[in-house]
């Protein structure tokens, strides 16, 4: 059980009234409820095992009842007190706590995501093992779009004049944004968020932020934070900021690149380096679980309709399973760096990932390769943009692939990944059922 007293004492020094209960959902994004702080500490929180079984419109799949193997019942929920975080855009004095899962048997819910991404980390815990992960998000800021039957377009900055331009690192073009920007830092300090670096990234008002190394599940926990931050942020600027993977036909996408290294839980040492500073056994067969496995588990890399949109030759996002020593062309990106921190880049995940299920299978598919020593593909030297295009194009063929491998599916439970799967498929009908702007303008007479 987890001690209260921490929990209590936070409440009691910053005078909070209000908290919010929070569960990530399978979309990674925020479901619970709020409640008065002097009732918080008092009563057991529960909430419907529904909200995890639900699409990003709000619908179920058809195996919800089958798998929840209940009529809808309540699940319990037990905050996590290292999550407790003031909420800086509130009226009123509240902090936010996310809460873990359980069934009414006291087992973690199967279905939760923050538990699947524990479950992985269970295994590295298991051979003595710790993962440290640092996270690269990339949004786009864009004019507030209230009718979704129009494109979205950048916001007005500072110079009073939208961006028409690439502006790749740009200073002065982040700098238009610069209100935002501030109040962006202020929340996340507040929230205690360890973000580092921010850039413009090269799509129209397109910016990237930096995480600062960490554990994985800390990390998860101050993405899923992050996200919802940033919309209240540019919110408060009369804007729109989105995680789309692919928000503009004519802009590239939005990414999640995942840094990722493991060392010694006893020693702290990395065990991609060996004793005369290269590149050990550990580094290429984890390697090698990555390129083997990354087909695999695409699904939760690219969770969404749109997030395939990305996956093309336009310069924005990888589309084979190369690796390469600081080749940004290649999905699996080995950057230059001192033997101590050896680490491997996953470019994969789209922007709009749930933090909590694209971490787990990053973390999945290393273990994997360690555990079965694979080695990888020799090190990719050109363009890997030149290359065949070699992954899923749709969220359906990738759903696919989420269901061939045994061993993925193991690690994430036969069950969840039925869930997920039925989840994701009601979501490619529905997108399925819309009639394109394109399809009108192309096929309506000459077909």
């Amino acid at each position: 059980m987890v001690d209260l007293q921490d929990i209590e004492s936070w409440l009691k020094e910053h005078k909070i009234t209000e908290v919010e209960c929070l569960v990530p959902d399978m979309t990674g994004n925020a479901r619970g409820k709020f409640i008065p702080a002097k009732k918080f500490l008092k009563e057991d929180s529960r909430l419907p095992e529904g909200i995890l079984a639900q699409t990003v419109t709000g619908e179920y799949s058809d195996d919800f009842w089958e798998l929840l193997d209940t009529i809808d019942g309540d699940m319990l929920l037990e905050p996590d007190p290292e999550t407790k975080r003031l909420v800086p855009w509130a009226n009123e004095s509240t902090g936010q706590i996310i809460h873990d899962c359980f069934t009414k048997d006291g087992e973690p819910h199967p279905f939760s995501s923050r538990n699947v991404l524990k479950r992985v980390l269970a295994l590295y815990e298991k051979d003595g093992l710790k993962p440290i992960i640092a996270p690269e998000m990339e949004f786009y800021l864009v004019e507030k779009n209230p009718n979704p039957g129009l494109p979205l377009k950048p916001p007005i900055g500072r110079s009073g004049r939208p961006e028409t331009a690439r502006q790749s690192y740009s200073i002065d073009a982040a700098n238009e944004f610069e209100p935002f920007v501030e109040g962006m830092y202020g929340y996340c300090d507040a929230m205690n968020l360890d973000i580092d670096t921010l850039i413009h990234e090269s799509g129209a008002a397109q910016l990237e932020v930096n995480f600062i190394h960490g554990e994985p599940l800390s990390l998860a926990d101050q993405v899923f934070t992050f996200k919802r931050t940033v919309r209240e942020a540019a919110l408060q600027e009369d804007i729109y900021a989105t995680f789309m993977a692919k928000p503009m036909a004519d802009e590239p996408g939005s990414a999640t690149h995942i840094h990722q290294s493991i060392l010694h839980a006893t020693t702290g040492a990395n065990i991609f380096t060996d004793d005369k500073g290269e590149y050990s056994e550990a580094f290429f067969h984890y390697l090698g679980g990555l390129q083997k496995y990354t087909p695999f588990v695409m699904s939760l890399y690219a969770p969404n309709v749109n997030s395939y949109r990305r996956f093309t030759r336009e310069v924005s996002a990888p589309i084979n399973l190369h690796w390469g020593y600081d080749n940004r062309t290649t999905g699996l990106r080995v950057p230059d760096a001192a033997p101590k921190n050896y680490r491997i880049e996953n470019r994969f995940p789209g922007a709009d990932i749930n933090p909590y299920l694209a971490i787990a299978a990053t973390l999945a598919c290393g273990y994997l390769g360690m555990k079965n020593k694979i080695q990888p593909s020799a090190a990719f030297e050109g363009n890997a943009y030149e290359e065949d295009i070699d992954v899923p194009r749709t969220l359906e063929e990738a759903l696919r692939g989420l269901q061939e491998n045994q061993e993925i599916i193991d690690i994430f439970g036969e069950k969840f990944i039925q869930l997920y799967t039925s989840i994701k498929l009601v979501e490619f009908e529905e997108f399925n059922r819309v009639i394109s702007s394109w399809e009108r303008e192309h096929l309506l007479l000459n077909v």
